[in-house]
């Protein structure tokens, strides 16, 4: 049975199904949760993607930290009231993919289980979003439990 479970969410409706998951599991005896959040600036250490005389990188860093950190808030409220005293994690882009650190992150948190939220995309979309649960389920030394979006 998983002891240390890491849930990785990004605001989306897949990431608060997979966060309810979580939280169900933690919910048993002896179960620790940890809730992570990646913010992802790669693009914008591009060269400041060729745009640096007309935004200012930093201040868009700040904005992503602060909405990262309501979300990281809100999930947490969301576990605290399932009676839950979860651990929380913001990590930073290093310039690596999200599944590296969402990887790095659960190993430094000791975590057992990896929950993540996934949007089941295929074809040209795939293509051009990516897929960070199918890399993560490539790259995790970790036992991972994907949740899918239920259909419409």
């Amino acid at each position: 049975m998983c002891k240390r479970i890491f849930v990785a969410i990004d605001g989306s409706s897949t990431a608060q199904l997979a966060l309810k998951e979580a939280i169900q599991f933690a919910s048993m005896p002896g179960v620790s949760l940890c809730i992570g959040k990646v913010i992802d600036t790669g693009l914008l250490e591009q060269n400041n993607m060729g745009i640096g005389n007309l935004i200012d990188p930093e201040e868009i860093k700040t904005g992503m930290r602060t909405a990262a950190e309501k979300l990281l808030d809100s999930a947490v409220a969301k576990a605290k009231e399932a009676g839950l005293e979860p651990d929380r994690m913001l990590i930073e882009s290093n310039k690596k993919r999200v599944a590296e650190m969402i990887v790095e992150a659960a190993k430094q948190w000791d975590a057992d289980l990896i929950v993540i939220g996934t949007h089941g995309r295929r074809g040209f979309e795939r293509m051009v979003m990516g897929s960070v649960a199918e890399n993560l389920v490539r790259i995790a030394t970790t036992s991972v439990f994907l949740v899918r979006r239920k259909p419409a």
